[in-house]
């Protein structure tokens, strides 16, 4: 008895789905109190049935996944890679990124996307403005000034995955946009009135139309669990902005 009212008086509740673990989340998603084990769990099979239900991948397939080095891309390489192995999808997994060419940001950004190359055992293609364009950001700003610069790069950048995406002769690119992303997208589009955009910018696989098709897997997934997730499991990640000032209209991967 003394020792289950010191459990409580200490305030230690257990895990919501094992319960035999102490609850150490508070899950944002489902507010559930789970371990740090079953949140991994549920976060990772939750991607899994996204992936399936929306048959995003078939096997054989070459499947680029979109790399900044940032949380959401670093954590999209650690599930995918995890959930091939573990699933048997039959994928061939390859990390490409885009450099810009913006000094103290996607040249410290790429250094972790090289580290996650290693870490995670997947090829890496890196493609830059210099050599597609002929200009880096930091040239394009020094002629256009600072209005309008991140409108350029975000369409430099698409233009650049895909370009990246044709030279590893990829099936589908992967992007890490999540469903906060989403949610600023359909926002954006409103206070625009863009129609057009606002038709198709919630839809979790885009392009289908054109040459190489994009997916979200993260497309239900909560920027703070993708947060957590990177955290506890430690993975290596790049958490420094952009050094341009830009608007919201620049999407990061």
């Amino acid at each position: 008895m003394e020792g289950e009212g010191g459990e409580r008086k200490r305030g230690a509740r257990l895990c919501c789905v094992c319960k035999k673990s102490r609850a150490s989340v508070k899950r944002p998603k489902t507010l559930e109190q789970i371990c740090r084990e079953c949140f991994y769990d549920a976060f990772e099979s939750e991607i899994h049935q996204v992936i399936l239900e929306n048959q995003l991948f078939s096997p054989g397939e070459r499947v680029a996944i979109g790399a900044s080095g940032g949380k959401d891309s670093t954590v999209l390489a650690y599930v995918l890679s995890k959930l091939n192995r573990l699933h048997n999808y039959g994928l061939h997994l390859f990390l490409l990124s885009v450099d810009e060419g913006i000094t103290g940001y996607r040249d410290d950004s790429l250094e972790t996307v090289h580290r996650n190359q290693i870490q995670y055992g997947l090829p890496l293609k890196v493609v830059s403005y210099k050599d597609l364009y002929g200009w880096t950001m930091d040239e394009i700003v020094r002629v256009i000034g600072l209005k309008n610069n991140c409108t350029f790069c975000g369409v430099f950048r698409r233009q650049a995955l895909d370009r990246g995406a044709s030279l590893l002769k990829v099936d589908k690119v992967v992007t890490g946009h999540n469903a906060d992303d989403i949610a600023e997208t359909v926002l954006l589009n409103l206070l625009r009135g863009d129609v057009a955009r606002l038709s198709r910018c919630t839809s979790i696989t885009t392009g289908e139309d054109g040459p190489i098709p994009r997916c979200k897997p993260f497309k239900y997934t909560y920027e703070k669990e993708i947060v957590m997730y990177a955290y506890f499991k430690k993975l290596d990640y790049f958490s420094t902005e952009c050094n341009l000032p830009f608007f919201s209209s620049y999407f990061p991967l």
